[in-house]
């Protein structure tokens, strides 16, 4: 290992000198997305097994694809309340009701007799999923040193995809049970171990509890002056309440706007590049290429392995290589995948001998995976985290994640009809010309947030002209 490699190996653990009390709250507090992303990948599995003879539960297809819509629906339901409570509760009380939802939900999946009882867990893991997948990136982003925050926002996506890997692994092979008892366990563990961790210092502030916005800065940031970041704090929350934030903000304000507009094409688009649809049939879609390389069980767990892994490496680095640039590369690439996958079907639908050739959908699923969580699948819910004012972070989070739901049931319906009425490969057409205006749009749009402090973050979305461009550092900076 040269000299340089060390060097940086030891820049890096630096950045988590004194941090363990972070990462600690974003490890417990992202429990729950093992869990959700348990819940998100399912029916990937058990859609065959519902529909099949063998079921336990007599379900008809239609019954079985509605599971899937379920899950959005009960998300986007849950909208007003999660604007509600993420204020009203808190961040770290929102987390842990979501977690009780979800622990109730599983073992009512483990012991329903009738398909509506799925129906309706799902729906409330639906509800439970959206208040825990807006509180959390807040959370994080209030407690986390502007050197790793990135980092540790990026963790509820890890945890997800290992949901996805042990539901993947777990379903096509052991009881139909046995995925609702380790779901109902890990919203068990969370809600152990993250009700022993303060409430973010920023949100007590916010609420008008000084002392007890210390005691949980000193808890998360030993190693700061802490007079000076809560004047800091101070400062901040004076400069975004000097009117009350109302939700009209969004839309009134220029710089509000430009942060709904580049959230709602990062999150809805998310959906709009196959990710609900793969996630939630990959077994049927690999079964529907004929493959003779790969069993589809076999290949969703490499998937979801994949996935993974990227998004594991793309929370590490993307406190170095920064937002844009992984947006940039994951959008087009994961564009070329569908792209391929639309060809290789409409090829095979229209009687073409594509068997030699068959490899294809696998190995471009595959590149899908990690490509596809090395940014668009995982810089979203940082960058949503960073871009709203404090005042409206509530407002501006919760309809980011409505963008997310809306762009997961078009998505799912426009690949359900499309694929009833035209067979497989349009919507995949359609997915990949998506994926090729987020690249296009992260370019021209997209402001870089790498190493910024959230106020630095409102003054470039603002148009700031103290932000500039350093020469050496080649990054923007705001000038004091």
């Amino acid at each position: 290992m040269g000299s340089s490699e060390i060097t940086k190996k030891t820049k890096f653990l630096a950045n988590f000198k004194g941090t363990f009390p972070q990462v600690f709250a974003a490890i417990s507090g992202t429990l729950f997305a093992i869990s959700d992303g348990m819940t998100y990948g399912w029916t990937a599995p058990f859609i065959p097994y519902l529909i099949s003879e063998d079921s336990h539960l007599k379900t008809t297809k239609y019954e079985a694809e509605f599971l899937e819509t379920a899950l959005l629906v009960g998300s986007f339901c849950g909208l007003p309340v999660t604007i509600y409570l993420v204020d009203k509760i808190g961040r770290k009380m929102s987390l842990l009701l979501a977690s009780f939802v979800v622990f109730i939900a599983w073992i009512v999946i483990a012991l329903g007799n009738r398909i509506e009882y799925i129906f309706v867990a799902r729906f409330a893991c639906g509800m439970s999923g959206n208040m825990a997948f807006v509180a959390a990136p807040m959370f994080l982003a209030e407690i986390a040193d502007q050197k790793i925050r990135g980092f540790l926002s990026s963790i509820i996506y890890v945890m997800m995809l290992l949901g996805c890997v042990i539901v993947y692994c777990v379903g096509p092979y052991l009881p139909f049970y046995v995925p609702s008892i380790i779901g109902a366990g890990v919203a068990i563990v969370e809600l152990l171990t993250f009700s022993r961790v303060p409430e973010s210092p920023l949100y007590l502030l916010y609420k008008g509890k000084p002392e007890k916005s210390l005691e949980s800065l000193k808890y998360y940031k030993p190693y700061i002056d802490v007079a000076k970041e809560m004047s800091e704090m101070v400062d901040i929350l004076e400069k975004q309440q000097q009117h009350k934030g109302k939700w009209t903000d969004l839309i009134t304000v220029g710089s509000n706007r430009k942060a709904i507009l580049i959230m709602t094409v990062l999150n809805a688009g998310q959906h709009l590049c196959a990710y609900s649809v793969i996630l939630m049939n990959l077994h049927l879609i690999l079964k529907s290429a004929g493959s003779v390389y790969m069993d589809s069980s076999i290949a969703a767990i490499l998937f979801s392995v994949l996935m993974l892994a990227a998004a594991t490496f793309a929370s590490l680095q993307i406190d170095k290589y920064g937002r844009k640039v992984l947006l940039i590369f994951s959008s087009f690439i994961t564009g070329i995948c569908l792209l391929a996958i639309a060809v290789y079907f409409h090829f095979k639908e229209t009687g073409y001998d594509v068997m030699t050739v068959s490899w294809i959908p696998i190995v471009s699923v595959m590149i899908y995976a990690a490509a596809f969580k090395i940014g668009i699948g995982l810089v979203p819910i940082v960058v949503t985290a960073e871009i709203f004012p404090t005042d409206l972070k509530a407002f501006g989070m919760t309809m980011s994640d409505a963008m997310f739901i809306v762009g997961g049931i078009i998505a799912l319906q426009l690949y359900q009809w499309m694929t009833y009425v035209y067979g497989l490969y349009p919507p995949f057409y359609v997915f990949a010309v998506c994926s090729f205006f987020i690249t296009v749009f992260t370019i021209c749009f997209v402001p870089e947030t790498k190493g910024k402090t959230l106020d630095e973050i409102q003054s470039i979305l603002k148009g700031d002209k103290s932000c500039k461009i350093p020469k050496i550092a080649e990054e923007k900076v705001c000038a004091s």
